[in-house]
């Protein structure tokens, strides 16, 4: 983590130089090593690695740099609140996510808010990414917590974009799933981390800083900008070992995720939905592409090879009489299609008598409907 003003200084100077992006702040990195060590060298040394304009550029300070840099070495020093902490990470730090290191175009700054010190662990924590539709259907927003509420639950962190739609609901299903000492979501936004994008996203952002992280490759005071969601997905898929798509367009931004994951050698999962919705093309088109196609949280589960932690596994009679599955954590066993009382019977173990009793008490709450055929769906409004 950067730990002194002038360490920063030299990170920001040269993240803000004119003409020179990621990869040429990686070459000359690579030529020259740390910052303050490239703006030592002379602009013939510099012509070497960069063109004669980025030599130019790199030996005048850039416009700006001495107000960002005070405003963020002060940001920096002022914790948000006695649980939520700050940080900046730079590329090659100890605690730089190093899944991220095995991106292409891995972000050579990452400001951190919330709780810093899991930066250190994440290598070990396995993580999904939830993303899709800002303007999802009821259905697809109830899908997207329901989704991730059952996955944190199985200690699995979840990775969004904190946008509207799919995103929040995504976030705050992890939120109430996580165990209370876990790492329950990360946010990687398109802004400063000075700002809450989108506004309604003010409350969602401060529980998330205090059960989990919010990331971002942006300086301060960067506004909310077309051009930064796409380049920002690539950050959300590559902390991910998988991303699930829940509902997205034809054109959505969530597609664009989709294929950064598979650039990134990841998973791709997606959720089908109405032949009539337009929001459920774009996962049906990644299904036509190869995407698994996945109806359960358990499927998500299975293709991770994470152990479900729902499912009974070969209990004696007497377990099996006197275990009773709560009935939220049977809501998500039975996901969201129609499913048979043998097929919900495998998928949470439980035996006839009991299997019936809770189908009954939720179907009298209004909670699931009793088909045609023997079948039952959970609701919308559960």
């Amino acid at each position: 983590m950067i730990t002194s003003k002038e360490e920063l200084g030299t990170w920001l100077r040269l993240s803000l130089t004119h003409g020179v992006g990621n990869e040429t702040m990686r070459r000359l990195m690579a030529a020259f090593g740390l910052p303050e060590a490239v703006f030592t060298q002379s602009n013939a040394a510099l012509r070497q690695v960069v063109s004669a304009a980025q030599a130019l550029a790199l030996q005048q300070e850039p416009d700006g740099w001495q107000t960002l840099l005070d405003d963020t070495w002060a940001w920096l020093q002022t914790p948000a609140s006695a649980k939520v902490q700050r940080a900046i990470v730079t590329l090659g730090d100890n605690d730089y996510p190093s899944a991220l290191l095995e991106m292409p175009d891995p972000p050579m700054l990452l400001y951190v808010l919330g709780q810093t010190d899991w930066l250190a662990k994440l290598e070990g924590t396995a993580c999904i990414a939830v993303v899709g539709s800002r303007n999802p259907t009821p259905q697809g927003e109830l899908n997207a917590k329901a989704f991730a509420q059952a996955l944190s639950s199985a200690g699995l962190t979840v990775v969004s974009g904190l946008a509207l739609g799919v995103d929040g609901a995504a976030h705050q299903g992890a939120l109430e799933g996580a165990a209370p000492d876990a790492l329950a979501t990360i946010a990687v936004v398109g802004t400063g981390l000075d700002r809450v994008y989108p506004k309604h996203h003010r409350q969602l952002a401060h529980q998330i800083a205090h059960r989990g992280l919010i990331l971002s490759e942006y300086p301060l005071g960067t506004p909310p900008m077309n051009a930064n969601f796409p380049q920002r997905n690539r950050i959300i898929s590559g902390l991910s070992q998988a991303t699930l798509v829940v509902e997205a367009a034809l054109k959505s931004g969530s597609l664009i995720t989709a294929k950064q994951a598979l650039e990134q050698g990841k998973e791709v999962l997606a959720i089908p939905g109405s032949i009539h919705s337009t929001q459920a093309k774009g996962c049906h088109a990644l299904i036509k592409q190869g995407a698994k196609l996945v109806e359960s949280a358990q499927d998500v589960l299975e293709e991770l090879r994470v152990p479900d932690p729902f499912k009974t596994t070969n209990p004696t009679p007497d377990e099996e009489a006197s275990t009773a599955m709560p009935e939220a954590q049977l809501l998500i066993q039975m996901g969201f299609d129609p499913v048979g009382l043998d097929a919900l019977q495998a998928r949470c173990g439980l035996d006839t008598a009991a299997l019936q009793t809770q189908l009954l008490t939720l179907e009298l709450e209004g909670r699931i409907g009793r088909l045609p055929g023997g079948l039952f769906q959970r609701l919308a409004k559960a």
